[in-house]
């Protein structure tokens, strides 16, 4: 089975024995995952939220895995050089990597604030704010020069909804065999329970994070790797969002 490996903290605990057990690691940011698996490059993987609906007829849930955060994300920062309901008619910047968090952003910007953006740009485009996700977000996470207002969004979905956000579900091929499938979620589950220990065992500061063993061990604190009943009221509520802002 060929596996999507998401180059992120926050997904490491779930590849913690999949190399040991003979699943091939592919790795690739969160924007490229629906390609892949749409081109029947990789077989399973963490598939960002905003794209489970388009592979639901080849792909199926795995068992109730994924990736949220409870109140804050820590990792999906939007930096700004003035406040977030001032961004009237900004051009924000985005990292290319990025498949849910622009959504998410989108959603927040049109219906919390009701803030009309100009434009979202790349990175190395002018911009008036510019977003970071993952580890990139991570190193970045105690701001930016010349943007002094640093917003997580999980933080402001959570104080607007009350709810946790859901970032990504894994997914696999519906006519996956079922023997790899069965593995594919031991796997999981034991990741889960190692993986997530070895993080809050770490001794070590993680000089490719900026963060401190502590500040890794809080961080993990904050997340979420499988759907309950908070984490369904989530996504249902933002796909109710974003169909809103698609009428």
């Amino acid at each position: 089975m060929r596996v999507a490996r998401i180059p992120y903290l926050h997904s490491e605990p779930f590849y913690f024995d999949m190399a040991r057990r003979g699943i091939e690691l592919c790795e690739m940011v969160p924007s490229a995952l629906v390609s892949a698996a749409e081109q029947g490059t990789i077989d399973a993987g963490p598939i960002p939220l905003v794209d489970c609906d388009r592979l639901a007829e080849r792909f199926l849930p795995v068992a109730g895995f994924c990736v949220a955060c409870v109140r804050q994300a820590g990792s999906m920062l939007l930096h700004s050089t003035k406040p977030i309901e001032a961004l009237h008619g900004a051009h924000i910047g985005m990292a290319d990597e990025a498949a849910t968090a622009p959504r998410l952003l989108h959603v927040l910007l049109h219906l919390k604030y009701h803030v009309q953006s100009a434009a979202y740009v790349p990175l190395h485009a002018p911009h008036d704010a510019f977003l970071l996700i993952g580890n990139r977000g991570l190193r970045q996470r105690r701001g930016a020069p010349g943007f002094p207002h640093t917003y997580d969004l999980g933080a402001e979905w959570h104080a607007w909804t009350g709810l946790p956000f859901v970032f990504s579900r894994w997914m696999v091929r519906k006519d996956a065999d079922p023997k790899a499938m069965a593995l594919l979620i031991d796997t999981l589950y034991v990741g889960l329970e190692e993986g997530v220990n070895a993080l809050y065992r770490l001794a070590e500061p993680r000089e490719d994070l900026l963060m401190l063993p502590r500040e890794i061990a809080a961080y993990v604190q904050g997340l979420r790797y499988h759907v309950g009943l908070s984490e369904q009221r989530a996504i249902d509520q933002f796909q109710r969002y974003l169909r809103q802002l698609d009428c």
